[in-house]
């Protein structure tokens, strides 16, 4: 083992992490199907890690036993940085289920406060994540939780959580040479607002190593982890498997030159990027570990020759398409059984239908002036879907602050969950109505409005209007009209 040890990184004030954190999604796939397991092995495996400066350790609820093993090491010996991540399954939640949720995080980790807190949202257009977070933010200033971050949220969702008063520190995403959507946007929203990335899928599985040098194409069924599956489908995104194996040559060569690996080289693009805190390395504790490769990342450093070399190659991949964490929420979904089915049975809609009188069902979104004055969010009158004009209003709370573009984008999830909520969606609509508060807000509106409608282009109407409600800046209504596959409406 070399005595060098893992640099480190301030996520936030008071809290630093190895600039890589040792990743354990692989447990889940240890444990796959009942397999044997020996989980004292993975305790004591961690001590090496921790002994070479890699300190951090990054997890979740759903990844197997992994919390209660690093839990274990923790009671033992102590000195690690936890970051785990809560994925609540898509539906209703409450404070109290929110609050048990982190309380059983802590019974695995053995701890009384989790350092780091990662929450995922699987839809946008239901507002309730949002319900999630403000909890999770709460529990953050009760103690148990130290700081809190986002996993596989977008750039502008990302931007909107904050607008809306929610302080996170961090978003984990993929990225990797393959996979470089973070390095647009969303890199200038964290810089904007202070914000670091963590970035998984680094390595792609492996598959950015010499293990895959020279090697045969591969089906994702025929790989042998949950993670080449996953990162296989990456690389069907990004181009063939020819190109990987070009990609690798060059960063073969790259490696040679400065006595590195395949996976340094990888590694350290992505950690180059300004705003990133660290990577995510992931580890099959008990059956290998490559400590010492991984310190040698931390003494490479590319010249521009290098960078030149490797972004002559990556130009010829195609774009990874959308946002950070699309391949969550909306084909392709870039997932080891290429769809969502091992991780949820359905999505339950946002807002429950009523049936009313004459065949008509409606929805409502909970606000306290539908009640007042006697509206719904949403009508469906045979094939036609009309929204009532909508603010960014989610109960009692103002969401995007005073920002006209986050307000925007609320106003349209929640146009999405309304119609979801009665069997359309944004791809139905054929009329939406913006109007402003103040006629300079019209640009960022618009190209929010442009951005969520880019494929529909329904008719629009635009008009600065006086608003109830100094704090809302931005209204909208739609019209949806809902035809079967044969083009009649239904």
């Amino acid at each position: 083992m070399t005595s060098r040890r893992a640099p480190r990184s301030a996520l936030a004030p008071g809290f630093e992490i190895s600039r890589v954190l040792t990743g354990l999604w692989q447990i889940a796939d240890m444990e796959r199907d009942g397999r044997a397991f020996d989980r004292r092995a993975a305790v004591a495996a961690i001590a090496p890690y921790a002994e070479a400066g890699l300190t951090t350790f990054d997890m979740a609820d759903h990844y197997g036993s992994a919390e209660e093993i690093v839990g274990e090491f923790q009671a033992a010996r102590g000195g690690l940085e936890v970051a785990t991540k809560w994925v609540p399954r898509p539906g209703p939640l409450t404070r109290a289920a929110v609050r048990r949720a982190v309380e059983t995080a802590l019974e695995r980790l053995r701890s009384d406060s989790v350092d780091l807190l990662q929450f995922h949202a699987w839809s946008y257009s239901d507002p309730r994540y949002l319900d999630a977070l403000y909890w999770l933010a709460e529990l953050r200033d009760d103690g148990l939780i130290g700081h809190l971050g986002l996993t596989n949220f977008d750039s502008v969702h990302l931007e909107m959580v904050l607008k809306s008063g929610i302080e996170v520190v961090s978003n984990q995403v993929s990225f990797s040479l393959l996979d470089r959507r973070a390095a647009g946007r969303m890199s200038a929203v964290c810089a904007a607002h202070g914000v670091k990335l963590l970035a998984y899928g680094t390595l792609a599985g492996g598959l950015l190593s010499e293990r895959f040098l020279g090697q045969p194409d591969r089906a994702p069924d025929a790989l042998a982890t949950w993670s080449q599956m996953k990162y296989r489908r990456f690389l069907e995104q990004a181009g063939s498997w020819r190109q990987l194996q070009q990609l690798l040559e060059v960063l073969h060569a790259v490696a040679r030159r400065h006595d590195a690996s395949i996976a340094n080289v990888a590694s350290r693009m992505v950690l180059d990027e300004p705003a990133v805190a660290g990577v995510i390395v992931g580890a099959r504790l008990g059956e290998s570990e490559h400590i010492d490769d991984t310190l040698r990342l931390f003494d490479l450093k590319l010249d521009d020759e290098d960078r030149a070399a490797i972004d002559a190659t990556l130009a010829d991949l195609d774009p990874i398409p959308g946002d950070c964490g699309d391949e969550y929420r909306r084909p392709p979904f870039l997932t080891a059984s290429g769809d969502l089915s091992h991780h949820l049975d359905e999505v339950a809609p946002p807002f429950e239908a009523d049936d009313v009188a004459r065949g008509r069902r409606r929805v409502s979104s909970g606000t306290p002036w539908e009640e007042i004055a006697g509206y719904s969010r949403a009508v469906r009158d045979g094939s036609r879907v009309l929204v009532s004009g909508t603010t960014a209003t989610h109960g009692d709370r103002l969401i995007g602050g005073d920002d006209p573009a986050a307000q925007a984008l609320f106003v349209i999830d929640k146009i999405e969950g309304s119609l979801q909520s009665l069997g359309a969606s944004l791809a139905d609509v054929v009329r939406t109505r913006v109007f402003v508060s103040r006629a300079e807000h019209w640009e960022p509106v618009a190209r929010v409005h442009g951005e969520r409608f880019a494929e529909v282009r329904p008719a629009n109407t635009l008009v600065e209007a006086r608003l109830i409600g100094d704090e809302y800046l931005v209204e909208m209504e739609a019209e949806a009209v809902v035809r079967g596959d044969d083009g009649d409406s239904r």
